[in-house]
């Protein structure tokens, strides 16, 4: 059982997140604005890690280091990629939208060589090469996506990726200074709701909860509590296990948005997404983390 454990939390971990694919979908079925679910996302996190944070009696860092940092993850890592996914996710099935987070590592990889922080590999091009040619065949065959009228929307949709490679590389390179992965990401969404809650006013797309809820709203709370623990868990676990075991999270994440949005959302595939699904897993299996040998 000892040996077991990691894996049991890792696949849970990945049915965790797998099931926020599917809820970001119903809950951009509505006429809820954007900016208006970034703001309850930041704020159910913001209320979720300060309560842990309180319970253990442990202040969040205000220096000016720590706040640059916060800003820098308030947009690159929920900010701008929410925005793609949740645009996307209006018109996007929610397999479809699985399938494309996991080019994270492929956009990682190729960031992390213009800074300087990976080394090059034949294995992790070929990786890239796999994972992208799982983007084409969401987008050129005319039979892949239910609608093909909305393929125009799945490099949108890649903005998302694009900015968690981003981020993961910012983390990598940087940093966190002197806070944990959870008090970053507390600090990152306190200033994510003084920015995104004007914003949502301004723009009259702020979703006021003192109305009668629907599915869209429960949605909502459901994906962005599940999100703050599934994150929490995650860290606990790359301190148990190390980053490159869990990492291989993103694996079952992809394989439970797919199952997830067809069990919910009764989605019905071609072949062509499930050959796309092959060759993201591929990429990902080739396009994976260092080991402490690799480490420049």
């Amino acid at each position: 059982m000892n040996l077991l454990w990691p894996y049991i939390v890792l696949i849970l971990l990945g049915c965790g997140w797998g099931l926020t694919i599917p809820l970001t979908v119903i809950s951009v079925s509505t006429d809820l604005g954007h900016l208006g679910l970034i703001f309850w996302q930041f704020f159910i996190i913001t209320v979720l890690f300060g309560l842990r944070q309180i319970y253990f009696k442990r202040p969040l860092s205000l220096t000016k280091n720590s706040l640059k940092i916060f800003c820098v993850i308030a947009f690159i890592g929920t900010l701008f990629p929410n925005s793609a996914s949740l645009f996307a996710a209006s018109y996007l099935p929610g397999g479809v939208l699985s399938i494309l987070i996991a080019t994270v590592p492929m956009f990682a990889f190729p960031i992390a060589l213009f800074l300087g922080i990976d080394r090059f590999r034949f294995s992790r091009l070929l990786g890239i090469v796999f994972g992208f040619l799982g983007v084409y065949l969401l987008i050129a065959p005319k039979t892949a996506l239910p609608d093909p009228s909305v393929a125009w929307v799945i490099p949108i949709a890649l903005i998302a990726p694009l900015f968690y490679g981003l981020e993961g590389n910012f983390v990598s390179k940087i940093g966190t200074g002197q806070n944990s992965p959870i008090e970053v990401l507390l600090g990152a969404s306190i200033i994510g709701c003084f920015i995104t809650f004007p914003l949502a006013l301004l723009l009259n797309q702020f979703v006021d909860p003192f109305v009668t809820w629907d599915t869209a709203h429960y949605a909502l709370v459901l994906s962005s509590v599940i999100h703050g623990l599934v994150y929490a868990t995650y860290v606990w676990l790359v301190t148990k296990t190390g980053s490159v075991f869990s990492a291989q999270v993103s694996y079952f994440v992809t394989f439970a948005g797919v199952i997830w949005s067809m069990v919910i959302l009764n989605e019905v595939h071609s072949y062509f997404i499930w050959i796309s699904l092959i060759c993201m897993v591929l990429g990902m299996a080739l396009v994976k983390p260092r080991t402490e040998t690799e480490k420049l």
